[in-house]
């Protein structure tokens, strides 16, 4: 299903996408050396309730995962990139953590997804997997306007993704979102341009470039939900919900943009 949204509704995921980013925001603060997983999926879980949103994730049972996720935020660290499942882990210095947040309030959903490390140890190549992820993540809502397709979005991810030396797994990426979570059309991190559906104003897209450092292929952790990538290298994620307009895309999960 492809869902165009009307004043009302746009109006409505402007307010989820402020809480969506108000809470990525705290959580990215709170996220230090030995804060465990668990904590973070229990704050997530406060905060969504107090907003009087729902989770998009806790009863999710797609068939790529085990059974209902169970959790209220996804927590990927280091080799785990999609999917994570919060876990007993402490956090440690030098972890890559990405947080990845969907909540619905008003009847309209909203998705986004930040990639940090914790700590002040930084590697060089964490740093550039981060600013690739969100270069890339820039080149596709700026190609994202009305008249354009799909293939446009995913042809500038992938470019920036391609000359960053980085291999593109096209099993996951973005999507369309409105009154549900994941809805078509599906938003690859690589693609051909002026190809798939044409873009118009009051659809609401979650694009979301993912990379690992030097592999495109994914295992399945032992939780049936945890995506890791196949040799253990690291991994990097960034995600914005935007809504197409007349005047092109606006990003609805900026941090700036809860007031609070």
């Amino acid at each position: 299903m492809i869902e165009i949204l009307n004043p009302t509704q746009l109006s409505r995921a402007k307010g989820s996408g402020a809480l969506v980013a108000h809470i990525l925001h705290t959580l990215k603060g709170r996220s230090t050396i030995g804060t465990n997983l668990l904590d973070i999926d229990r704050w997530a879980k406060e905060m969504i309730v107090e907003a009087g949103a729902q989770s998009c994730y806790v009863d999710y049972a797609p068939s790529f995962g085990r059974g209902p996720f169970g959790h209220y935020i996804c927590t990927a660290v280091n080799d785990a990139v999609l999917h994570g499942r919060p876990r007993d882990y402490a956090l440690a210095d030098g972890d890559l953590l990405t947080l990845d947040l969907a909540v619905s309030k008003d009847g309209v959903a909203a998705d986004a997804a930040i990639s940090f490390t914790v700590g002040e140890t930084v590697s060089p190549e964490d740093a550039r997997m981060i600013d690739t992820t969100e270069r890339a993540l820039a080149a596709g809502i700026a190609a994202a306007v009305p008249g354009a397709r799909v293939g446009d979005i995913s042809h500038a991810i992938g470019t920036v993704l391609d000359e960053a030396g980085y291999p593109v797994n096209t099993q996951f990426g973005g999507h369309g979102i409105g009154s549900t979570m994941h809805q078509d059309p599906h938003v690859a991190n690589t693609g051909r341009p002026g190809r798939g559906y044409k873009l118009r104003p009051g659809l609401l897209l979650a694009l979301e470039p993912w990379i690992m450092a030097d592999t495109a292929t994914l295992v399945t952790d032992a939780d049936g939900w945890t995506l890791r990538s196949a040799t253990g290298c690291r991994t990097a994620h960034s995600e914005h919900t935007i809504a197409i307009t007349d005047d092109g895309a606006e990003i609805l999960t900026l941090p700036q943009q809860t007031g609070r």
